[in-house]
């Protein structure tokens, strides 16, 4: 079982899709924060 999932037993658009969420997932959360920082103000 470990063998398949050393060999690659996830997809590619997994892989980019994992990619892009945790990126917008960041974009979003610098927003929010830049919201919080400025309304400090």
């Amino acid at each position: 079982m470990n063998d398949e999932r050393a060999q690659g037993k996830f997809p590619r658009g997994l892989w980019v899709r994992l990619f892009v969420y945790l990126v917008a997932g960041h974009l979003l959360s610098a927003f929010v924060y830049l919201l919080f920082v400025l309304g400090a103000e």
